[in-house]
Parts: structure tokens; sequence; C-alpha cells
């Protein structure tokens, strides 16, 4: 089967061989429209084109070579002629091929010289770029057609010329690399399958957790990616509190299973679990190491600011809920204050009885939304 699938790229490749040339030389003829105010009438041009092909370069060089001879207005009630000639090197990109068409582009430099200068022509070097195309008689010569512009300076203006020229391309010169029929080289290649020596195939281990160490030596197969392993492929780094965090990251080591934390493992929102003296906003002694606590966080990680959020149960009217739990959170901001945080990255609001998280119905539910929340931000 592998032979069969090589004789179609062989043949392919020895067809492309074969039209492989370094040289091309176009014999051309054509018709040059001028631009108006040059006075000068349409006339025919006849020359040459050469290209070179032997660079490993998409663009190749060419050497343009043309003339013509061209009536014009001397402006004193009678006609002169002055020959024409051009020389201009251009770049020429050929496009994929088209069945037997292979469009072409080409842009460059050049100069023209006149045999009789007149009304502010002179001989002077002009830019060009032209599009055209080459029709394939077989693989060496083809039919060449192009459509050239030219721009040139003439004593502070610029004149246009317009150029559509055909010819017979001849390619020749053949690359270096030796063209062998295609018959020779399908055999040769069928021939070197048979009697080639086998090519061992490399075998690559499995490690299904991307940890390093394959799955034969791995004790420890569902190692999340990304943890540093062992030779046994075992975590070197864990997650101990289950945050997605790994302890080596993770400043807030013992976050409660479940709570959402941000990139170094804090919570982004946690319930401070503060308890207030009864229809009071002043906090009880017993809350005093919890807060200490979580002041020293703040003063540990200076790149973190807390909003302290307040929140009661629904019992009492909503204006009163709303300035005791607007007290609440200030005075636990105050406090935090007192135990060493940063001022400036602490700041307070009430929300009253709003956003409750349990039944208001019982007494039970009614404790848990009388809650002080702390906001983390990472700055």
């Amino acid at each position: 089967m592998k032979k069969l699938l090589l004789i179609p790229a062989l043949l392919l490749s020895s067809a492309v061989m074969a039209t492989d040339y370094n040289y091309e030389i176009t014999p051309v003829i054509g018709y040059n429209i001028a631009e108006g105010n040059l006075n000068l009438d349409d006339y025919a041009r006849y020359g040459v084109e050469l290209q070179y092909n032997g660079f490993d370069f998409p663009i190749k060089p060419e050497l343009s070579l043309t003339s013509g001879k061209a009536d014009y207005d001397s402006g004193i009630n009678s006609n002169k002629d002055t020959r024409v000639c051009r020389g201009a090197l251009n770049g020429v990109y050929e496009f994929d091929k088209v069945g037997i068409v292979t469009p072409l582009a080409k842009a460059g430099l050049g100069y023209e010289s006149m045999s009789d200068t007149y009304n502010a022509n002179t001989n002077s070097a002009f830019v060009d770029a032209g599009v055209g195309a080459k029709v394939a008689f077989n693989d060496w010569i083809a039919l060449k057609l192009e459509t050239v512009y030219m721009l040139k300076y003439n004593h502070h203006r610029y004149d246009n010329n317009l150029a559509i020229l055909a010819g017979l391309n001849f390619a020749f010169g053949a690359k270096a690399q030796k063209v062998v029929a295609q018959e020779e080289v399908v055999e040769e290649v069928v021939e070197k399958t048979i009697v080639a020596a086998p090519v061992a195939v490399a075998v690559v281990a499995a490690d299904d957790d991307n940890d390093g160490v394959v799955n034969t030596q791995d004790r420890c197969p569902t190692t999340p990616t990304g943890n540093p392993v062992d030779a046994n492929g075992c975590c070197l780094d864990l997650d101990d509190d289950k945050d997605g965090v790994l302890n080596s990251k993770d400043i807030c080591p013992n976050t409660p299973l479940g709570d959402a934390v941000n990139s170094d493992g804090c919570p982004k929102s946690v319930n401070l679990h503060i308890k207030f003296e009864n229809n009071s906003y002043n906090v009880a002694s017993e809350s005093d190491a919890l807060m200490q606590k979580y002041a020293d966080f703040l003063i540990e990680h200076t790149n973190y600011s807390a909003n302290i959020v307040g929140y009661t149960d629904s019992r009492g009217s909503e204006n009163y809920n709303q300035k005791l739990s607007e007290n609440r959170a200030n005075a636990v901001k105050d406090l935090l204050i007192k135990k060493g945080a940063p001022a400036s990255s602490l700041t307070s609001a009430g929300m009253g009885e709003a956003n409750p998280i349990a039944d208001n119905g019982t007494s039970q539910g009614r404790a848990e939304n009388r809650r002080i929340e702390a906001e983390l931000t990472k700055h």
C-alpha cells in the first residue's frame, strides 16, 4: 500500500522538475499609450525580457529592454519623431498556476532615454508596475501577455505611460537536479521500498494525568494538573482545605469547604460570627479573639481591603433595623482599627433586614440573619 501511495507523488514531482528552468527569454511587441500632456502620439514598442529563476526566492529578477519611435508635436506647427528607449530591472512574482495559465505581477525601476527631447520631456528614471499571465503551450514555450504602468518625473511634474505587451516566452537551462524518467523513478523507489530495512517506531509511554510520571510508575494516577509530584507521581504540594488553591499559595489555609475563594485561597465574603450585647451594637467580649485574628490578617496582607456589612433579622421596624445594622457594622470596623488594622483598608455599610440567609419565622433562623459579613477585596 505504501508503494502505491508513493507513485502519484513521484509522478507529480517528475512533472514539476521537467518544467523547472533557470532562464526565461521573451521577445515582446506591443503598444505604448502616453499621457496627453506629453504631446506624444501612441506608438508601437518592441524589445526583450530576460528572467532568472535560479534564486531560491519567490520574487524573480527580470531585465526588460524595449524601444520604439514616436511622433510628437514640436510646438511650431510641425511634427517630429523621437526614439524612446527604456531599460528596467523588475521583480516578478508568479502566482499558482490555474490550468495552463500562470498569473504574474511585477514592479521595479528603470530609465528612459529619448533621442530628441522636447517640451520639458527629458531622459530620466521611472518606476513601473504591471500584471500579466503566461499561457503554456508546453513545458518550455508559453504566450506571455502584460500590461505595464510607468511613472516618470519630468521637470517638477509626473508623467504617465501605459504599455501593452505580448510575446513568446522561452524557458531553458534546466536546474541542476537530475531529471529522471517517470517510469525509472517509480521502479527505483518501489525497489528500495521492498528491500528497505524495517524502521523502528518509538513507543511513548502513557501519562494520563500529565504529571511527568508514566502510568506504570504512578502511584497517584489522578494528580491535578500542575501540581508538583515526587518520583511516584504523588503530590508534593497539597490542598488541605479543598478550595482549589495549593497549600504553598494559600494564605487562608482553613477556608470552610464550599466557600468561594480568590486566587490566594481567601473567602470573597465571610460571616465573622460577631456577637453583640442584646439590642445593642456593642461587640460582646467573647468575639474579641476572632476580631483580633481578622485584624492580624489585614495587618499582614496590606494588598487587601474589607467592607464590613451588617444585617439584622426582621423583627422591629425597617428604619430601626437599618440604623442598627449600620451601627453594628461601624462598631466592628472601629474595633478592627483599634486592634491595628489599617483604617484605609476598611469601610462599613448596613443592609438592615435585607438578604436573609435563614427563615425569620424561627428563633434559630433569626439568629443566623443577625450577622456581620466581611467582603474581602484584593488590590
